[in-house]
C-alpha cells in the first residue's frame, strides 16, 4: 500500500502527473525502486504550486481530511512526492489505510 502509517500519522507516496487531462486518483503503481505509490493526475499547470494545490484539494475531497491536515514533505517540485496526513484518532487512521488498499 502506498499508504504507511508513521509517528504523528500517514504517510502517502504519490506519483503525480500535472496538466493530466483530469482530476482523478488512477490507481497504485510501482515506482522505479519497486515500492507501491499512488498515482494520480490534476489539470493544473507545474507551474508556481498549482499542481501541488490541486492534488491536496483533491486527496482532502477524497479523503473528507481538512486540507491543512494534508502536506508534502519531499518531492515538492518533482513527480513523485511524499506526503504528510496529520492523522491520530485510532478510527480515521484505519479508515484512510483502508482507503490506500482500496485504490489499487
Amino acid at each position: 500500500s502506498p499508504v504507511t502509517v508513521v509517528p504523528g500519522g500517514l504517510r502517502v507516496a504519490v506519483r503525480l502527473t500535472p496538466r493530466g487531462g483530469m482530476n482523478k486518483i488512477l490507481g497504485v503503481v510501482d515506482d522505479a525502486g519497486g515500492l507501491p505509490c499512488l498515482r494520480v493526475a490534476v489539470t493544473a499547470p507545474p507551474e508556481g504550486g498549482k499542481a501541488n494545490a490541486a492534488l491536496i484539494k483533491l486527496l482532502s475531497r477524497s479523503l473528507k481530511l481538512a486540507k491543512s491536515r494534508i502536506s508534502i514533505t519531499s518531492g515538492e517540485t518533482s513527480r513523485n512526492k511524499m506526503l504528510m496526513l496529520d492523522v491520530t484518532d485510532p478510527a480515521e487512521l484505519e479508515r484512510i489505510t483502508e482507503w490506500g488498499t482500496q485504490t489499487e
